[in-house]
């Protein structure tokens, strides 16, 4: 209903930009907006049907919140012109625009519905040069490869898990993402060297967790393959866990266990056997998964998946 649409105008508006918004869907609009207030910067997964929005310089006058906003797009299209630039991204782009400026934008919707994850961060707080990152907005940027899927990938999992995280978390979660949304931009500015070091730090080791995670399953993984592939020496990268309070081959193993104690608890995989599931995630020798296992859980992983089973059935019953 038109009531609808007004009340999400209003709440988009607030939490979000004031911008002027009309659709074609107005008399029946569905729409929905999770918010994540990480403090100075906000996350919100958005859905919409399609629809156009003007952000006017009277707007900007009488509220301008100086910050950036990043879409991630992951259904539909968005169109924007801004600064002279007319851009138009699809699912699995990202697009940078200036809330200091006038902008035009419209969303496309594909399957009745536009989907996205839109970052809202204040300028002062990104620590590239605001002429070089001006270079970047309304550009079509990738967000499957890369700096761009590692973004992209840590964006998705940060709104799906919004409602576990404690106040505590806020404050670093904002830290993660400014610093993984500063090192996407360096990365497409070639400006890394105009990020501070402990930002460039933090942001190379959650590339390298993703880098991780994605490699689990290859036996091959190891802290040398890690170094080569994000073209720093082993050394340093040791240096970059020792902050962590652990090893790259601490991690890496302690990752492909949590990973086999999950499947072992599935009941879905009950079938596998045991040895399937460790070579799955880069254990090749059973027994050295053994004993591996039964270090870090108190108990062989055959024991472990039978003490699950059981009592999963039981809560059944």
């Amino acid at each position: 209903m038109a009531e609808r649409f007004g009340s999400w105008h209003d709440m988009t508006a607030k939490a979000l930009i004031p911008s002027v918004v009309r659709s074609d869907h107005e008399e029946n609009f569905r729409a929905s907006a999770r918010m994540l207030d990480l403090g100075p910067v906000e996350v919100s997964a958005l859905a919409y049907p399609s629809l156009e929005t003007r952000r006017t310089p009277k707007l900007i006058r009488s509220s301008d919140p100086e910050s950036y906003q990043l879409m991630l797009n992951l259904r539909g299209s968005h169109r924007i012109l801004q600064s002279g630039q007319d851009t138009t991204s699809g699912p699995g782009e990202v697009m940078l625009f200036d809330t200091s400026r006038p902008w035009q934008g419209w969303a496309f919707a594909d399957q009745d519905t536009v989907k996205g994850v839109m970052v809202r961060v204040p300028r002062a707080l990104l620590p590239l040069p605001a002429d070089k990152v001006a270079q970047l907005t309304a550009v079509r940027l990738p967000g499957r490869e890369g700096v761009g899927a590692v973004l992209s990938g840590y964006l998705k999992q940060l709104v799906a898990g919004a409602a576990t995280y404690t106040a505590a978390d806020g404050a670093r979660l904002a830290t993660c993402t400014l610093d993984l949304l500063t090192a996407f931009l360096a990365h497409h500015l070639d400006a890394a060297a105009s990020m501070p070091p402990q930002t460039r730090h933090r942001a190379l080791l959650l590339e390298i967790y993703a880098f991780i995670q994605q490699h689990l399953g290859d036996p091959d993984l190891s802290p040398g393959a890690v170094a080569a592939a994000h073209h720093i020496s082993l050394r340093s990268l040791q240096r970059l866990f020792q902050d962590q309070d652990t090893t790259v081959a601490g991690w890496i193993r302690a990752r492909r266990l949590e990973c086999c104690r999950r499947d072992l608890a599935d009941p879905l995989l009950h079938s596998r056997p045991v040895r399937a599931i460790a070579a799955r995630w880069g254990f090749t020798d059973p027994a050295n998964f053994s004993r591996a296992f039964s270090a870090a859980f108190g108990m062989p992983p055959g024991d472990y998946r039978h003490r699950m089973l059981t009592s999963l059935n039981l809560h059944k019953q």
